[in-house]
């Protein structure tokens, strides 16, 4: 019995040597035939990036602005004469279209009529009057020469008689004038090619001098007035404080405004700058006009006033300037570009003016420089690039650049 713990006393010692050892030994092994590992290249390939070669251009400065369409001619139909409307003009409705001359609206002249008939019975009268005081004042001269003795006075030779009757025949001529003058009122005559915004009075009313009866526009020439930013000014050939000026020598506008279900284009010039500057926005509102809005090419409508439309005017040109897609610039202004050894570099530049769909570049890039436009989230100075040329006018959508909306001017 005392052998058999003696064997299990040895037995609980050497299990844990061997289990050591064992253990040794395995991790041995593993160490000594685990296998090599392979080498692989890892694929550090630089990025590829769409780029512009840049180069100067000469391009226009144009203006982008808007306004309403009002006619440069607007009156209102109003009489000098009282009476009753015997006559209106068939077109004299809202939209109706009349030509220089038309008779518009006739009054009643009937009274008119009478007043000329009694102006000329006053002025046989008043003839009458001045025979009789000129044989009378002849009388008194002979009389005088006969009988009399030294100067005669005045009234003995009537001639403040004589005076007398010849005003009251000039005030009777007067009268006649001013009853034709007034006849001829009774008929209003449209004194330009128009059409009529609107119509107060029907026919058989009885109006009164200074009624309102009607308001009516001229269709020759319609202006346009368009509010510009006072440095805007700078990008126009337009003299501000020039006395003489005329419609043709101003800059080219193009208006635009969807109607009628298309896009609609009319051709107009600047005319002038008005003389004060808006209190309120502090802006300066440059006048244009367009010459017969009414006479328009087959499918375009015509230049009606009212119409809201978008305004292009033409600016000066300017050289030397680099053109690149609005994304292309941040708004840091700075540009990415890649040098010979198509590394990326950051710059500077100096905007000339910032538009919708690009960047006009005065300074700070130079002929030939290959700017990115895209396929760089985060752009590091010195990276390794893959640039691909492209047409400027096939840039993708996504650029570089924030994302935020431009100004149009800077």
């Amino acid at each position: 019995m005392l052998k058999n713990f003696k064997s299990k006393a040895a037995l609980k010692i050497i299990a844990p040597v061997v289990v050591v050892l064992t253990g040794i030994s395995i991790s041995w092994a593993i160490v000594v035939h685990k296998p090599q590992p392979t080498s692989q290249i890892l694929n550090d390939e630089a990025p590829l990036v769409q780029v512009v070669k840049v180069e100067p251009q000469t391009v226009k400065l144009n203006i982008r602005s808007q306004g309403v369409v009002v006619p440069r001619t607007e009156i209102d139909l109003v009489p000098e004469v009282a009476g009753q409307i015997v006559q209106l003009h068939p077109s004299l409705v809202a939209g109706g279209f009349f030509e220089p001359g038309d008779v518009l609206i006739k009054i009643d002249a009937r009274n008119y009529d009478y007043a000329i008939a009694e102006a000329h019975a006053r002025i046989a009268e008043a003839e009458r009057q001045v025979m009789t005081e000129e044989a009378q004042a002849e009388q008194a001269r002979n009389e005088w020469h006969s009988l009399g003795e030294g100067e005669p006075s005045a009234l003995t030779l009537r001639q403040p008689q004589l005076a007398e009757a010849r005003a009251k025949l000039k005030a009777a001529e007067a009268d006649l004038t001013k009853a034709r003058l007034q006849r001829s009122r009774c008929e209003w005559r449209a004194p330009f090619a128009g059409r009529v915004r609107e119509r107060h009075t029907g026919l058989g009313q009885y109006v009164q001098p200074g009624e309102k009866l009607a308001r009516i526009y001229a269709i020759d020439v319609v202006q346009v007035r368009l509010p510009l930013a006072t440095y805007q000014f700078t990008y126009l050939d337009l003299l501000l404080d020039h006395r003489k000026s005329s419609s043709e020598t101003g800059p080219k506008v193009i208006f635009s405004t969807h109607f009628a279900g298309a896009m609609q284009s009319w051709e107009g010039h600047i005319v002038r700058a008005e003389g004060a500057l808006d209190e309120e926005t502090g802006l300066l509102h440059a006048v244009a006009e367009v010459r017969d809005p009414y006479t328009v090419k087959t499918g375009q409508s015509p230049l009606m006033p009212g119409l809201f439309v978008n305004a292009e005017i033409e600016g000066r040109d300017q050289s030397d300037v680099f053109v690149l897609p609005s994304g292309a610039v941040n708004a840091s202004h700075e540009v990415l570009w890649v040098d010979r050894e198509d590394r990326l570099r950051i710059r500077r530049v100096n905007i000339l003016r910032r538009e919708p769909d690009r960047v006009l570049v005065k300074s700070g890039l130079d002929t030939g420089d290959r700017v990115v436009i895209s396929g760089i989230q985060v752009p590091v100075e010195g990276m390794k690039l893959r640039p691909e040329i492209v047409s400027p006018g096939l840039t993708s959508a996504k650029t570089l650049a924030d994302t935020s909306k431009p100004d149009q001017t800077m």
